[in-house]
């Protein structure tokens, strides 16, 4: 380790200068936010599921034309279209290919074909063992302080077991906020760490201010796991609309999801047919009501409301629960900087075997 970098077999595989990722939030990772952590030596990751395919293009050159640090595109491995985004990502030369659910073999094989890097996300051992299998180059593993769709299984436990189960560089992902979760997942055996509502807390962030207020105000006890959005664990802000769909009976949950999800069939021109069968994608062998399959199918609106429009009322707020602890607004440049100090400080202040 030298004064500046901090080298792990991650930053060698991606060509980062230090091990840790902006992850792919939806509507919070676009090129601004993406850009400022590629520049301060991060792997920024940008959000594609809300984009049409023509608007994933134009974000990739934005970020481009914005830095010349390595990047990547995150992807819906279950989107009818996902073979056309990853043409985008080989056809504009990204470097990092995630997913946030596992990619087929043939995916992994096509973007690997043309150089990009394959990068996962995994919430249990057993993922992460058969994407290993398939070919991916490494793997994001979210315990279950991580915020947006989650697990129930803590960082602490998972990470080291996935550690010792395969023998491609692991991320840690879920709790992590400062340099020393850093060096708490270098010791697990991680390759470096990654962040999202850590680097959602940016001046970098184009989340409206009102809404990074919300989540600076909240205490660790003020975000939850609930399944009432979309019949998924998700960890997000308590607020009154959660409370809301939480109390709401069947009758009066299916009549909110149709209001929600006509709403967001006029924003993405998708057809009902289609709204619904994005929405049964998402129920991974779970059995879900209706209300809840239109609901897991406009999610991204839900989102959306908070995250462009500043409307905590009509939004949900994805959240990790590092949020409780995280005070203050910095730039990623300033965020990234102050990581690697407290790592490295960290670091030489250990105690060494004598």
């Amino acid at each position: 380790m030298s004064d500046a970098t901090l080298e792990t077999a991650f930053t060698e595989l991606v060509g980062v200068r230090h091990p840790l990722v902006q992850t792919g939030m939806g509507w919070v990772a676009g090129p601004r936010l993406v850009s400022a952590s590629a520049n301060a030596g991060a792997l920024g990751i940008l959000a594609s599921a809300t984009m049409t395919l023509d608007q994933l293009r134009s974000a990739v050159r934005e970020v481009k034309s914005r830095t010349d640090e390595p990047f990547g595109v995150n992807l819906r491995a279950d989107a009818g279209d996902a073979r056309d985004r990853v043409r985008v990502i080989i056809d504009e030369g990204v470097r990092v290919a995630s997913f946030a659910l596992a990619p087929s073999r043939d995916l992994i094989a096509e973007l690997k074909d043309a150089g990009v890097v394959v990068i996962p996300s995994i919430g249990a051992r057993r993922h992460a063992e058969k994407v290993a299998a398939w070919g991916a180059d490494a793997v994001i593993v979210q315990g279950g302080e991580g915020g947006g769709h989650t697990g129930d299984v803590a960082t602490t436990v998972l990470l080291p077991q996935v550690v010792d189960a395969v023998d491609i560089p692991v991320i840690g992902a879920g709790g992590f906020h400062d340099g020393r979760g850093l060096v708490a997942a270098l010791a697990y055996g991680a390759a470096g760490v990654a962040m999202g509502t850590r680097f959602l807390l940016t001046s970098d962030s184009t989340v409206p201010d009102a809404v990074k207020a919300r989540y600076l105000a909240a205490t660790v006890k003020d975000i939850t796991v609930t399944t009432a959005v979309d019949g998924l664990p998700h960890r997000m802000l308590r607020t009154d609309l959660v409370d809301s769909l939480e109390r709401a009976g069947r009758t009066r949950a299916l009549v909110q999801a149709v209001r929600r999800a006509a709403g967001f069939r006029k924003l993405s021109g998708l057809s009902w047919p289609q709204m619904v069968r994005d929405g049964l994608a998402m129920k991974h062998g779970r059995e879900l009501s209706w209300s809840q399959v239109l609901l897991a199918a406009n999610t991204p609106m839900l989102l959306k409301a908070s995250m462009v429009e500043g409307r905590t009322d009509l939004g949900v707020m994805a959240s990790g629960q590092v949020a409780g602890v995280i005070q203050d607004l910095p730039s990623c440049e300033e965020l990234v900087t102050r990581v690697m100090s407290e790592a490295r400080h960290v670091l030489g202040t250990l105690p060494t075997p004598g």
